[in-house]
């Protein structure tokens, strides 16, 4: 028993409240809807019209248990109800006095209670420490109803009439601005002198609140027009914030970058960088432009992976396996792979290589740069920079622009979250320039072995070191690769594949692949080794393996339609059968002439589709000595002709021809494919046997083909993309090739198994020329 109170058992109809609260001797309404809710209601409507109200701990919980709300609550007269729509029933009742909750007799169909009800026994006169209590709790409370014009003038003279503190302190807890649990807190405070000495600190604080936001409300009032209603609020509410010490949001936020920048182990000068940036966000406005900037430039630096890094693979014998799982061939690339893996290991400080993977298409160089960072254990990062024109995308834009983002290298390895991946450059050789700049020039400093440890964006503006990256690039031709930039890069010749290496590579991974892409199994779909071998020689002709796996992806189509359609279990393709599925063959197997022609001689030209027959044909008529070249040739081309033409000329009795026939004759010189342009600097030597063929009359050899430039002093000159040459040799049923004496060190690299069914003959002079490919 608590001094000055008894208690009486009692039992009532339980309703949990939501989001008020309720003192005794106050009025308030509310409205409930939930069915125990309803069903406590009727029952109490039944009885006495009391009810017991206790406030629910959290608001959201729709069917609350006992724990779910606070013992101490009100007992509560019910002085009106009115059904309002949807079910929902409004309800006006009374205080009347505090109880407790004893126990709980049931929970359905409604919450039904035993209460200790507690009656205070209030006799006069006061004490004085009650007395003084009560004058100081109306002297606080006119204060805070001048400042708070919430409250009606009239509150103070209604409360003076109250003589029972225990009245006196709930109805002025009912009056005040307080949070539900605040009222709880008050509820639960038996005494009312205590609960008064409670109220009176809640009404100080609340009245230096409010003056201190009356006095704020002046100064921002005098600042902002009417026109500025937005505004004004918003500066209202942070100076509120500012004053009660909760404007923290812009602290908070420096805090947790500062916090990020400490984790991100940046250099010290990018750090002090950062922290100088991000000081600037305590001295504008969070929603200023400017802020948006600087978080964005800040969340890049601490995005960058300054520090980390993934572990290289040291099992040099996993590394070879890896390479040779995904690639057929390619050995000089895996070799230099595993060097540098070798390497490594010994010195931990090793640079990235940055090598140059230079090849026709679909011959793998894409797809070895992807294998080369599964077999080092390291991220992988691809960029394409066929057709890039803006130096910008290399190396970003300058933050002075709207919308500036960092260039692709550094926005690639903040991606990659690693600072030494195997990163791509795809096509390097397709970049071009315009009036924004020349991408080629920016590219110098990235891989220059020498700079790119301080490579600086445009948007990052601080030095971020690209020594741990291995950079590899792609390229189907050197010649538009800028020197500067080309001289930077370790150039790797990736040539095109040979009759046997195409039939490995398709029955060890493209047959697979294929099935394995169109659902299907191994099993459901059998290609013949010899069918292999008809699709190489017959349906394609090219230096990679593209047209060779659509053609196999063709032929694992058509026998998908066969299994759904035909419920085939197994479809066997040979070379019998090829014709059903592809069509009539594209290529004959021999491709050179049938018999010896004169003035027709075959050439051997490299494209970046590889390498490529070309027949030079001339023919001879009666005229006066003109020179006439067809077949979209270029400038290169038309000068070897000329060349040619000149060195025949000067030296006419070597070849026995009479030099009259020059003024009397005219010389036309004809390459066919005459849609295709045509430029290169091997075609001299060709182009001169075939003009002497024409002149002498004498045929050329139909199983020889040529390459080689020539002056016009006749020497034979070296040429480039030799085994892509002599591949389509190969392919074309050639078997002697006439090359420059000084391309012996490039035919002592190229595989046995090409040259095996040929004859390779050197020659330093036209004269050595035309003695092999004249009859």
């Amino acid at each position: 028993m608590i001094d000055n109170y008894s208690t009486e058992n009692r039992n009532l109809p339980l309703i949990p409240i939501r989001g008020i609260g309720i003192f005794p001797d106050t009025v308030i309404h509310f409205d409930i809807g939930r069915e125990k809710s309803i069903n406590a209601l009727e029952e109490a409507m039944l009885e006495d019209s009391d009810i017991f109200l206790t406030v629910q701990k959290e608001a959201d919980i729709d069917s609350p248990k006992e724990d779910d709300f606070y013992e101490v609550g009100v007992i509560c007269k019910i002085k009106q109800m009115i059904k309002m729509p949807g079910d929902n029933i409004r309800v006006l009742v009374e205080g009347i006095r505090r109880a407790k909750i004893v126990s709980i007799i049931q929970e359905e169909p409604y919450f039904e209670v035993v209460l200790d009800e507690y009656i205070y026994n209030f006799e006069l006169p006061l004490d004085d420490r009650m007395e003084a209590m009560v004058r100081l709790t109306m002297d606080n409370f006119e204060e805070y109803s001048s400042v708070y014009p919430k409250i009606s003038p009239d509150a103070a003279i209604t409360l003076k009439e109250i003589n029972n503190p225990d009245k006196l302190a709930d109805v002025v807890s009912s009056y005040i601005y307080l949070k539900t649990e605040q009222k709880q807190s008050l509820l639960e405070i038996f005494d009312p002198y205590k609960r008064l000495e409670k109220i009176n600190s809640i009404l100080a604080k609340e009245i230096k609140v409010l003056q201190i936001e009356s006095e704020i409300s002046e100064v921002v009032k005098k600042q902002v027009s009417e026109f500025q209603r937005d505004y004004y609020l918003k500066e209202q509410l942070r100076a509120i914030q500012k004053e009660l010490g909760e404007d923290e949001s812009a602290e908070f936020e420096v805090d947790e970058y500062l916090k990020k920048i400490e984790e991100a182990h940046m250099p010290k000068e990018v750090k002090e960088k950062a922290e100088k940036e991000v000081s600037k966000l305590l001295k504008i406005s969070s929603s200023s432009p400017d802020a948006g900037v600087i978080r964005t430039y800040v969340d890049w630096l601490i995005d960058l992976p300054w520090d980390k890094k993934t572990k290289d693979n040291t099992d040099l014998k996993k590394a070879r396996a890896i390479l040779s799982e995904d690639h057929y061939g390619l050995e000089e690339v895996k070799e230099r792979i595993l060097e540098y893996l070798a390497v490594k290991l010994i010195n931990k400080n090793m640079k990235g290589p940055i090598l140059c993977f230079v090849g026709p298409p679909g011959v793998g160089k894409t797809s070895i740069a992807k294998s080369i960072a599964r077999a080092m254990n390291r991220k992988y990062v691809r960029i394409s920079l066929g057709g890039v024109r803006d130096e910008a995308e290399i190396r970003g834009h300058r933050r002075t622009y709207i919308g500036a983002i960092p260039g692709r290298i550094i926005s690639s390895i903040a991606k990659a979250k690693v600072n030494n991946p195997v990163f791509l450059l795809d096509e390097i050789d397709k970049l071009s320039s315009d009036f924004k700049g020349d991408p080629a020039s920016a590219l110098l400093e990235a891989l220059d072995p020498e700079q790119h440890g301080t490579f600086t964006d445009h948007y990052i503006e601080a030095p971020f070191s690209l020594e741990n990256v291995m950079f590899i690039t792609t390229a189907n031709s050197t010649s538009t690769i800028p020197e500067p930039l080309l001289d930077r890069m370790e150039v790797i010749e990736i040539s095109g594949y040979t009759d046997i290496e195409k039939r490995n590579i398709a029955l060890k991974y493209l047959v697979k692949k294929q099935v394995s892409e169109h659902g299907l199994k191994e099993k459901q779909v059998k290609i013949s080794e010899n069918a292999i071998n008809e699709i190489i020689e017959r349906y394609t002709r090219e230096s990679g393996v593209r047209n060779l796996e659509r053609n196999i992806g063709k032929l694992v189509r058509k026998s998908a339609v066969q299994i759904a359609e035909k419920k085939k279990k197994t479809v066997a393709i040979n070379n019998l059968n090829l014709k059903n599925y592809l069509g009539i063959p594209k290529y004959d197997y021999d491709l050179a002439y049938e018999e010896d022609q004169v003035g027709v001689v075959t050439g051997l030209a490299w494209t970046q589709s590889g390498g490529e027959t070309l027949f030079i044909e001339v023919n001879t008529m009666k005229g006066d000595g003109k020179l006439q070249l067809t077949g979209q040739l270029g400038d290169v081309m038309k000068e070897s002709a000329m060349a040619a033409l000149s060195y025949i000329k000067a030296n006419a009795e070597k070849f026995n021809i009479d030099y009259t026939m020059f003024k009397e004759t005219d010389i036309h010189v004809h390459v066919p494919e005459g849609a295709i342009p045509k430029d290169g600097p091997s075609a001299g030597i060709t182009m001169a046997t075939a003009i002497i063929s024409a002149l002498t009359k004498k045929p050329v050899r139909k199983d020889v083909a040529m390459t080689g430039e020539i002056t016009i002093t006749g020497r034979v000159l070296p040429i480039g993309g030799l085994k892509d040459k002599l591949l389509a040799a190969k392919r074309a049923g050639i078997k002697k090739i006439v090359l420059c004496s000084k391309n012996k060190a490039d035919v002592s690299k190229i595989d046995n198994k090409i040259l095996r069914s040929m004859e390779i003959v050197y020659a330093d002079r036209i004269e050595d020329v035309v003695k092999e490919a004249l009859r």
